[in-house]
């Protein structure tokens, strides 16, 4: 085995998620007579290959270049390029840091895509979180439908309901942008020195620093999505 060999092996390994690897350790733990799934056994490594490759079309489709001009900017053939992009094959360190040059970002870019989790939150009708905020002591109620945890940007989606007992608070304020859609009800929101009058389908976004909130309940119940996104860098 070459050293590039070894070496991506070694990639491989640092790469793959934990879970993977444990994965990976119980097959072969268990394979004795029977010979293991030569794909099967491979997924983890291909799954790599194609995250670089993908990483290397992406980067080379924002810089506006062709197959041809990278290829000839990285001193590969444009068939060798063509089959990193399409994670057919198993480039070399020395044809990663070729690429790393051609594209002017860092080696370890190309191995972003794998290394990013993506995260998907299901909220059954009905299950949402029940969470206080400030507008909680004014009987509003809230449902967290779900939370941005990879990212640099929070993303709080929450449906909100007013009812008979619920107070008026049109002097919220936080950081960040808020969207909200009209489900049921009517309601007259405040955002700075104006008033909308929402009804089931309208919706408004704003920039939640300014004071706002309902400031009338024309017709209740009232419920509403409401998208709360703000960077925590900023806050």
């Amino acid at each position: 085995m070459g050293l590039d060999s070894v070496l991506w092996n070694e990639l491989v390994v640092k790469f793959v998620s934990s879970e993977e690897r444990m994965t990976l350790a119980m097959r072969n733990h268990q394979v004795t007579s029977e010979q293991a799934d030569p794909a099967h056994v491979q997924s983890a490594g291909n799954q790599l290959e194609r995250a670089i490759g993908s990483q290397v079309r992406r980067y080379r489709k924002q810089f506006a270049l062709t197959v041809a001009q990278l290829a000839d900017r990285a001193s590969l053939s444009s068939g060798m390029l063509s089959k990193i992009e399409n994670g057919n094959t198993s480039p070399s360190l020395a044809t990663l840091r070729a690429l790393s040059i051609a594209l002017n970002v860092p080696v370890t870019a190309l191995f972003r895509q794998f290394e990013e989790q993506r995260d998907a939150t299901f909220v059954s009708a009905g299950q949402g979180l029940q969470i206080e905020r400030r507008g909680t002591r004014a009987g509003h109620q809230y449902q967290l439908l779900g939370h941005s945890i990879h990212s640099e940007v929070s993303v709080e989606p929450y449906l909100i309901t007013l009812r008979e007992d619920s107070e008026v608070f049109p002097i919220f304020q936080h950081g960040g942008v808020e969207f909200i859609y009209m489900l049921q009800g009517i309601v007259v929101y405040r955002h700075a020195n104006t008033t909308y009058r929402l009804s089931p389908g309208d919706s408004l976004f704003f920039d939640a620093d300014a004071p706002h909130g309902p400031e009338e309940l024309v017709q209740l119940p009232v419920r509403f999505l409401s998208v709360i996104t703000n960077s925590p860098h900023s806050a």
